[in-house]
């Protein structure tokens, strides 16, 4: 029942907007920019920088499971009976151009649903678009708002597109870029035109982003901090830097910045092969926050006779560090592979995105044009996680993190396969068939397998939606 629900909410927040121009034939999503930085030339190019936009997003995501072999549950284990859960978010994307350079962007946001088990029970939790609380009321929060200034050099200009989160009309090619405010740091970083979006891609949270890669970020993803990226023709290079929350997966942010911070560094080269896009990114991340560490807890539970628990031991200023490798490639017309190496230290609590410690994914993307299907993609992806030896023992003797912890753990590596169908309904709106199959839920061999079939409904409008052209 809540499934349907949630159906027909999302079915209301479609019709709504709709109605305001009938007539109007929404454009479908654009391409991902060019591998090699040069974005595709602006359709309004010729009227000069567009000087505001506005766009609308909801996405209502259903899933199931049935039950799956489980000797034994801990406190954030997935429950094996058959669970239903739906989730929604609805999000406003607001741009202003502020002057030639500088541009303003704001995005409120409502989510709300629920995902299996309170979000416990999966390291690579198979619902993107769910965030790490469990509120079944939607609730509104500001997810962005941020300010980018581009430093210019040279005279050479490259076009961009009317997209979320960016306006149509020409930037230098080579650039000096401040953003600052509110966002989510997977905006500028770890990249994928394959696989990095959970409204339209792949929805593993292991897969759609590194999952190795601890970011900064409250319950809901989002945070407050800086990037700075230097980019030209062929290559591109960014530093940020972001609050962490105060405690794992909380909401309320860590104010001593100076002490407890999030710094991240990537590097990211695209090239052409036969006039096939490819990049390559390298990521590095160093998270200071008010964590633990494994090793002290069970040192700990030893000397005390209790069960380890990582929380007893944070301290102000703890280091966990890691490294991510991020490859794209068009191998031909309308088919790209995608792959990402993630590891960590795995000695530090796992703080805000998810209790993974080394990963390896790879998948393939198919354009529908083949079938003649323009709009419509078919994709599929293998994703293989693990744990270092000393975060195995802490889970194997009982201790938890804040999203996994069965009391026990005879330890192997989570292995994900997803596969999904994205299919454009009407010009704007579009359903996902999506099916994942989860082997070790949790690194336990004692629990699972089990399989997630997904339907997804997502629906994109744009300022043409509200504001009729002038003839």
């Amino acid at each position: 029942m809540a499934f349907w629900k949630g159906l027909l909410i999302f079915t209301i927040l479609w019709i709504v907007p709709a109605t305001a121009q009938p007539n109007a034939d929404t454009s479908d999503a654009p391409a991902p920019e060019a591998a090699d930085g040069a974005g595709s030339a602006a359709p309004d190019a010729e009227n000069g920088p567009e000087r505001w936009n506005i766009f609308y997003q909801a996405t209502s995501i259903g899933q199931y499971h049935g039950t799956f072999r489980s000797p034994y549950s801990g406190p954030y284990s997935l429950q094996d009976y058959p669970e239903r859960d739906v989730s929604l978010t609805t999000t406003l994307f607001f741009g202003l151009r502020l002057d030639q350079n500088t541009q303003l962007y704001f995005d409120p946001e409502m989510a709300g649903g629920r995902g299996f088990s309170n979000v416990t029970g999966i390291a690579n939790f198979p619902n993107g678009e769910m965030p790490r609380i469990a509120s079944a009321t939607p609730t509104p929060y500001i997810a962005r708002l941020y300010v980018s200034h581009d430093f210019g050099f040279g005279s050479e200009k490259e076009n961009f597109e009317s997209e979320e989160n960016q306006l149509a009309g020409e930037r230098p090619m080579t650039r000096y870029t401040v953003v600052v405010g509110r966002f989510t740091v997977t905006d500028f970083f770890d990249n994928n035109s394959y696989t990095h979006d959970p409204r339209t891609q792949f929805m593993g949270w292991g897969v759609m982003y590194n999952g190795a890669w601890d970011y900064a970020a409250d319950t809901r993803g989002y945070t407050w901090g800086w990037v700075h990226e230097f980019h030209a023709r062929r290559w591109s290079v960014r530093y940020g830097s972001a609050a962490e929350p105060k405690t794992a997966n909380g909401m309320r942010f860590d104010r001593r910045l100076f002490r407890d911070r999030s710094d991240m560094f990537e590097g990211e080269l695209r090239y052409r092969p036969g006039g096939h896009a490819g990049a390559i990114r390298l990521l590095s991340f160093f998270n200071r926050t008010d964590s633990g560490t494994y090793a002290d807890a069970i040192r700990l539970a030893e000397q005390s006779g209790t069960t380890p628990e990582v929380t007893a031991t944070r301290r102000i200023g703890t280091l966990k560090y890691g490294f991510g490798l991020n490859l794209e490639q068009e191998i031909m017309t309308n088919v790209g592979v995608f792959a990402r190496l993630g590891w960590n230290d795995g000695k530090t609590e796992s703080f805000a995105f998810t209790a993974i410690d080394r990963l390896a994914s790879a998948g393939v993307s198919v354009k529908g044009k083949l079938w003649k299907r323009r709009f419509d993609t078919a994709a599929t992806a293998l994703t293989v996680s693990g744990l270092s030896a000393v975060h195995a023992q802490y889970l194997a003797q009982g201790g938890l993190d804040f999203i996994i912890g069965d009391g026990a753990l005879r330890y192997g590596p989570e292995y994900v396969s997803e596969s999904y169908y994205s299919a454009r309904l009407f010009p704007g709106l579009f359903a996902t068939l999506d099916f994942q199959r989860v082997i070790n839920p949790g690194f336990n061999r004692d629990r699972g397998p089990l399989w997630i079939p997904t339907l997804r409904l997502h629906l994109e409008l744009n300022k043409d939606m509200f504001v009729r052209k002038q003839s």
